[in-house]
């Protein structure tokens, strides 16, 4: 592989420590990032320690975490219980509360050793969705691409990349793609004036999105991910966007209808990711690297901007910036 490119697979292990499965898993080039979940979590030097493992066995691995916040927070024990974007909101000083947040969450996760989490959500909320609820900061398009925006500022002053999701908006679609595969029966027109504009307004300040794993029959037969239309036409083309794509996790019902985890993988890739995410089940991560292996996928240089830029000594908490940032989340009443 050629140096300072990365792998186009993004894998997972089981425990809060690496097995020799897991090494030599880890070791193929077509792997190029890793995301761990709360299984391998114990407290914030257990984490350290993991995330050194890692480092020593590939330096050039990709790390990452979903800390978004609210209820979607891996990193618990030991860390700021951050809030829903929803609570955010409501704040009077919203947009300064939300830069806070992003800082704080970002420190914490590049103090373990870890690049990036898969931050900000950027659906809209319709109330319709359960999977998005209070995940999203707003209903309003441009209120949750400034709200957004903030929280992107605060992640950047830490150190640390945004990755926008789920374009182009998860947030009409009622079903979980998780569990089902959900579809969107929206002209491009509203998607357009509406979900999209987050991701629009934000081009810039986005090192990477996330596309969702819903079907939108009315400008494409496949899933967001798996579809040129939406990530070479309308994300590249249209929207002018040049950083990362990573697949959202395709072990999820969502992406099923593509076929089996080798199928995905191509599929992905194909239509436009640069990395794809194949979680919570190894026997489908090794199909889907056989089947990168046999693609022989030319990585992307993109990933490598991914890299968070860690945080100059763990001993964040005694930080003048630290103690603000808390203490704004405190006289928001959104931690205690």
């Amino acid at each position: 592989m050629t140096a300072g490119l990365q792998g186009s697979l993004m894998v997972d292990v089981a425990g809060t420590w690496l097995t020799a499965e897991d090494r030599h898993l880890l070791r193929q080039p077509e792997v190029g990032g890793l995301i761990i979940f709360a299984r391998n979590i114990e407290h914030p030097r257990q984490v350290r320690e993991l995330s050194a493992s890692i480092r020593a066995l590939r330096p050039d691995l990709l790390l990452a975490v979903d800390q978004e916040g609210g209820r979607v927070q891996r990193l618990r024990q030991g860390f700021v219980r951050l809030p829903a974007m929803r609570a955010i909101a409501d704040n009077p000083n919203a947009e300064y509360v939300a830069e806070q947040c992003g800082w704080i969450m970002a420190t914490e996760v590049l103090a373990v050793g870890l690049d990036l989490s898969f931050a900000p959500v950027l659906d809209l909320d319709y109330q319709r969705s359960a999977v998005v609820g209070s995940r999203s900061f707003e209903g309003d398009p441009e209120r949750a691409a400034l709200l957004a925006g903030a929280f992107i500022r605060g992640m950047n002053a830490a150190g640390m990349a945004a990755t926008g999701k789920h374009f182009p908006g998860h947030g009409w679609a009622e079903a979980d793609s998780h569990v089902a595969i959900p579809q969107d029966e929206r002209s491009l027109e509203q998607i357009r004036a509406n979900d999209l504009v987050p991701f629009a307004r934000l081009t810039q300040q986005l090192a990477a999105v996330m596309p969702a794993h819903v079907i939108y029959p009315q400008v494409d037969a496949s899933p967001a991910g798996f579809s040129r239309r939406w990530l070479q036409d309308i994300l590249r083309g249209e929207l002018q966007f040049d950083g990362v794509i990573f697949s959202d996790d395709l072990s999820m019902a969502g992406a099923h209808v593509v076929g089996d985890a080798a199928s995905r993988i191509e599929a992905a890739l194909t239509a436009g990711c640069d990395m794809g995410l194949v979680c919570n089940d190894r026997a489908a991560a090794e199909l889907a690297l056989s089947a990168a292996q046999r693609l022989k996928v030319k990585p992307s240089a993109r990933i490598a901007r991914m890299r968070g830029r860690a945080f100059a000594t763990t001993e964040y908490r005694q930080d003048p910036r630290w103690l603000e940032a808390l203490g704004a989340l405190k006289a928001a009443q959104l931690i205690d």
